[in-house]
C-alpha cells in the first residue's frame, strides 16, 4: 500500500506575508478561522494524516532505505526489500569499493555517483 498525497500544512497568512514564514505554527486565537476549520482556511495536521504502518519510514520506491559506511554493513543488506544510500563521509576509494561489491550483490543504490578507479 502506498503512501497518500498529504496537503502542504502552511502557517496562516504565510503564502501572503514574507516575514511569517511557511513552517506550521498551530492557531491560538479564540476567533480563529483557521483553528475553527473554516471551509477554505487551510488544512491543519491531524492524526489522520498519517501514513500507514506497512510504508511508514519507506523510501518511496517501496523499499527499506539503509545508511552505508563500508563493507560490512553492506553484507547485511537484503536485497529483496532493502536498498541502500552511501555516507556522505564515506571517500572515493571506499565510495568506489562498495559501488564494486554492491554490484556483485545485486543491491540497488540511492546515490551513485560517476567514479573512476585511479590509475585506470
Amino acid at each position: 500500500m502506498q503512501k497518500r498525497k498529504k496537503p502542504k500544512f502552511i502557517r496562516q497568512g504565510g503564502k501572503n506575508l514574507k516575514r511569517v514564514g511557511l513552517k506550521w505554527r498551530t492557531q491560538r486565537g479564540s476567533q480563529n478561522k483557521l483553528r475553527k476549520h473554516r471551509k477554505s482556511r487551510g488544512h491543519i495536521p491531524q492524526s489522520g494524516y498519517g501514513s500507514p504502518k506497512s510504508t511508514r519510514g519507506l523510501h518511496p520506491s517501496g523499499y527499506q532505505d539503509i545508511l552505508v559506511h563500508n563493507l560490512k554493513d553492506l553484507e547485511k543488506i537484503n536485497p529483496e526489500k532493502q536498498v541502500c544510500r552511501i555516507a556522505s563521509a564515506v571517500g572515493k576509494k571506499k565510495r568506489f569499493e562498495i559501488l564494486k561489491k554492491a554490484g556483485e550483490l545485486k543491491i540497488k543504490i540511492l546515490n551513485p555517483q560517476k567514479i573512476e578507479e585511479k590509475g585506470e
